[in-house]
């Protein structure tokens, strides 16, 4: 069936909003009920954060040598003086290192994640019959296409971005109207990028997943707003993403008119 002609359900477009929002709920029972799903979601944060422990164990252990680096016009200076300045650039480094791992950690986790959590998607599918129209699409031919996808997300979703970045300095409109409208454009763009497993499993591209949710969007708009207020949580991308694949998963499934109910 064309994409263009998907017909979107009767029901109101607020029931709609709510549904698509509970397949995140459903997304985080799947997922907390399966010991295999469960262990795929924590592998990458543990990965991410064996890595970084080890960073900065290393950077522990050279922050005398960096803090020299740092100053060297102190090279002259007195001991206690040079001493002191030389602790307090280490502490500095120590810090900055500490606050770029927060603000990092989180972005370098979904990337080593990606293989984690397409099996998750795929391990769902599985549990609701399987992927109808599958194909068998090259790692690399795959990985080309994603990056490509996510580009032009990216690209859009930094022209829509950015103009509201401006409006929410307006006085009383830029803190009631444009952050619910970032909400909604946030959340759709989230939603399509959350479907793109599923899709690509199918043969299917970002055109393909835009026009199918499209026409159910209150309900896309529900899963991506719902998700979105939980990635706004600190840390919550590393603990909502595999309930949230899970949970695209049935969106995709849904809007492809496929089961999303359990064998």
């Amino acid at each position: 069936m064309n994409a263009s002609r998907t017909v979107a359900p009767v029901t109101g477009a607020a029931t709609r909003f709510l549904g698509g929002a509970g397949l995140l709920l459903r997304g985080f029972g799947m997922y907390v009920r399966s010991p295999k799903l469960m262990l795929l979601g924590v592998i990458p944060a543990l990965i991410t954060g064996a890595l970084y422990v080890a960073l900065f164990a290393t950077l522990i252990y050279f922050v005398d040598d960096l803090a020299g680096w740092l100053t060297p016009f102190a090279d002259d200076w007195s001991s206690p003086w040079r001493n002191l300045l030389r602790v307090a650039a280490g502490l500095a480094v120590v810090g900055v290192a500490g606050l770029v791992g927060v603000l990092t950690f989180t972005a370098v986790t979904l990337v080593i994640g990606d293989p984690f959590y397409e099996a998750i998607s795929e391990r769902v599918e599985d549990r609701l019959g399987g992927t109808p129209g599958a194909v068998d699409v090259p790692f690399w031919s795959s990985l080309r296409r994603s990056l490509a996808d996510s580009l032009r997300l990216v690209a859009l979703s930094a022209l829509i971005g950015v103009p509201l970045f401006a409006a929410g300095f307006i006085p009383v409109v830029g803190q009631t109207v444009v952050p619910v409208v970032g909400a909604g454009v946030g959340g759709w763009f989230l939603a399509l990028e959350l479907v793109g497993a599923p899709f690509y499993r199918r043969g299917m591209r970002l055109p393909d997943r835009r026009a199918r949710l499209r026409a159910d969007r209150p309900a896309a708009l529900g899963f991506g707003v719902a998700v979105f207020l939980c990635f706004l949580i600190p840390l919550g991308a590393v603990l909502v993403m595999p309930a949230a694949v899970a949970g695209a998963a049935l969106l995709a499934r849904r809007s492809l008119g496929q089961p999303i109910e359990e064998n």
